[in-house]
């Protein structure tokens, strides 16, 4: 068996995707459906099974002998939302949950993938290098609550590494997009956005200045294909994933609207309530992976949005079709 906390968010399901295409289907999902649009996520998976994310960890916790035969876990379940502030609620969420889990499978000696976020470097450039357990050159310095509680988890996560024997990695991931991302609203990517605005007759809005904001924008299919490699090759770390490549948000914005045939940007001001917690620039270094054998090449942004409006425009027909 196979699990996959998050399987109904962005990363999860399409992680779940590729292993159904490779023939995985004993797969337990773990995830929180409060969000009950996030179902369509779910659609057309094979998977085994469904658990509330409280339930599954009190099961764990309580009769950890429940759980058998598990090949991996893929820990892609957390709050996401980069403007949370609620402390206690992220530290439940994103640091004490993961260490639960982490503790069960370095005890069972169970692969564990996990999640982390660029967003641990704030307003610093990416300039990790992670090989053999070892961070060298580590500039986290992260400037939101979400961003502490992945930059903790990963701190914890480095500290046992040499005593660990299982596989144990984390990925940083950048500004991902791409398909079965809508139920994360405003979190969503900015070619989504910008999707959504142009389909309804309105203007994108940009900040001021967005030429000069510029992040590493990684299509899921790398974000996926990373994760499985990562597993198949039984890597332990803590490593960027991302491009490798900045990009401006004008940039990819024009690249949308060139594709959209829409020309026009509304322009507004960064609320300063935003300006100081921003994330003016992120670019992954990708010579960690390199370093340990890591030979795919990522997708270009050019392709990737042309390849996701594609997807974006088939999946609305779809959704007219069956809704209406």
């Amino acid at each position: 068996m196979i699990i996959v906390t998050g399987g109904a968010g962005f990363v999860g399901r399409n992680i779940i995707k590729k292993l159904n295409e490779v023939e995985k289907k004993e797969i337990l999902v773990v995830d929180n459906l409060s969000n009950g649009k996030k179902y369509r996520n779910l659609m057309n998976l094979d998977i085994s099974d469904y658990l509330d994310k409280d339930y599954f960890i009190n099961k764990l916790l309580d009769n950890p002998s429940y759980f058998k035969n598990i090949e991996v876990v893929f820990h892609e379940g957390a709050c996401s939302n980069t403007r949370e502030w609620n402390g206690k609620y992220l530290m439940k969420n994103n640091y004490e949950y993961s260490k639960l889990l982490l503790f069960y499978c370095i005890k069972y000696e169970i692969p564990f993938i996990y999640a982390s976020s660029a967003s641990v470097y704030g307003s610093n450039m990416c300039n990790v290098y992670c090989r053999n357990n070892k961070i060298i050159n580590s500039i986290e310095n992260p400037v939101t609550m979400y961003g502490y509680s992945k930059f903790l988890f990963d701190r914890y996560v480095h500290n046992i590494l040499p005593k660990v024997k299982s596989q144990v990695c984390g990925l940083r991931y950048f500004n991902i997009y791409g398909p079965h991302e809508f139920h994360k609203g405003r979190m969503a990517s900015v070619i989504l956005n910008i999707y959504k605005k142009v389909k309804n007759k309105e203007s994108p809005i940009l900040f001021v200045g967005s030429k000069n904001f510029k992040r590493d924008f990684v299509y899921i299919d790398d974000i996926v294909n990373v994760n499985l490699w990562i597993w198949y090759n039984k890597i332990s770390g803590i490593f960027d994933c991302g491009t490798g490549h900045a990009r401006s948000f004008e940039f990819v914005t024009s690249i949308v609207l060139n594709l959209l045939n829409y020309n026009t940007i509304k322009y507004v001001t960064m609320p300063k309530e935003i300006q100081k917690y921003y994330q003016y620039f992120t670019k992954a270094n990708i010579s960690q992976l390199q370093g340990i054998g890591y030979e795919n090449k990522f997708i270009d942004v050019n392709e990737g949005i042309y390849k996701y409006l594609n997807w974006l425009n088939l999946y609305m027909c779809m959704i007219v079709y069956y809704f209406v």
